[in-house]
């Protein structure tokens, strides 16, 4: 197989915007959204970053990853196997839903030809233990296991490009986190000076430690300055409040932007209330990562795309 950037041609650099919001510029912030959800229509966002090496790693073999109901990197996964000729298989978290009819999400992965296997939440909880990848081993032979949201030494190292992408034109680079794979690149990419800002949208503390070991396996040690802030998890993930919709709805109508649920409002929400705390010194260039692009379904309770 080619290498995945020639035959899908990505946008990359992806664009960086700034735009004028007066929340900002009355704090001397300049906000610039780097415009990651452009960088492919049917791979948008950190997606093509976190899977183009693995990708490459698989050299056209069966690819088996891991996600919810409508994760969006299982639909990102079947658009590569479909675009660019190589199986793929999708571990999805619920056996309850093998016997119901496909939502949307998985109708799309099934019609981009990513064969389904549902297996029990329990059993989802243990994905990465030896027994349930064994399992798995046995039932479909040799393939290229890409864990869930596509986090690991590969795609950290593929997210070091977006880090480069933004040497010299921002202070805070800054993304909503899920598995933290992202963070992880973004920071190792970072010139000197720089320094990367993670929004966690689940609860639960783990993600300091997750980044830690990515960036051990993927750079042999500490990469770049990042840290994180905890507070704008909103619930929990997928969860939203009618403050952070109102917030969305608002951001869409000043700036023209559809603002994705899960994690770009989260971000976006995180850096206007820090800019309004002074977290940001006057001057300071903060660019916002935008991920990707709105659910296919208005409820956003997507899936485990992080």
């Amino acid at each position: 197989m080619n290498r995945p950037e020639t035959l899908l041609r990505p946008r990359v650099p992806s664009p960086l915007q700034e735009v004028r919001d007066d929340r900002f510029a009355r704090r001397g912030i300049t906000l610039l959204l780097k415009r990651d959800d452009l960088i492919h229509p049917d791979l948008p966002g950190n997606k093509w970053r976190k899977l183009a090496l693995n990708l490459e790693a698989a050299a056209g073999r069966t690819v088996l990853t891991f996600g919810g109901a409508y994760s969006n990197h299982l639909r990102a996964t079947a658009a590569a196997g479909r675009l660019l000729g190589f199986p793929t298989i999708g571990v999805v978290r619920g056996d309850e839903l093998a016997h119901r009819p496909l939502n949307p999400s998985l109708a799309r992965c099934a019609a981009d030809g990513m064969r389904l296997h549902f297996v029990d939440r329990t059993t989802y909880r243990a994905k990465a233990s030896p027994e349930v990848l064994e399992g798995l081993l046995r039932l479909y032979g040799d393939v290229e296991v890409v864990p869930e949201g596509g986090s690991n030494a590969l795609a950290a190292q593929g997210c070091a490009a977006l880090g480069r992408e933004l040497r010299g034109y921002t202070d805070v680079a800054a993304v909503a986190c899920g598995t933290g794979g992202t963070l992880a690149g973004l920071a190792a990419g970072l010139a000197e000076g720089q320094r990367a800002l993670g929004v966690p949208v689940l609860r639960g503390g783990f993600l300091g430690a997750a980044v830690t070991a990515l960036q051990d396996e993927a750079f042999g040690g500490p990469a770049g300055n990042w840290s994180l802030d905890e507070r704008f998890t909103f619930g929990g993930y997928a969860r939203t409040t009618p403050e952070l919709d109102a917030f969305a709805a608002d951001f869409e109508d000043r700036h023209g932007l559809p603002v994705e649920r899960v994690y770009v409002a989260k971000l976006l929400f995180a850096l206007t209330a820090l800019t309004e705390e002074g977290a940001f010194a006057p001057g300071t260039r903060v660019s916002a990562v935008i991920t990707g692009t709105p659910d296919v379904r208005g409820s956003q309770e997507s899936s485990v795309s992080r």
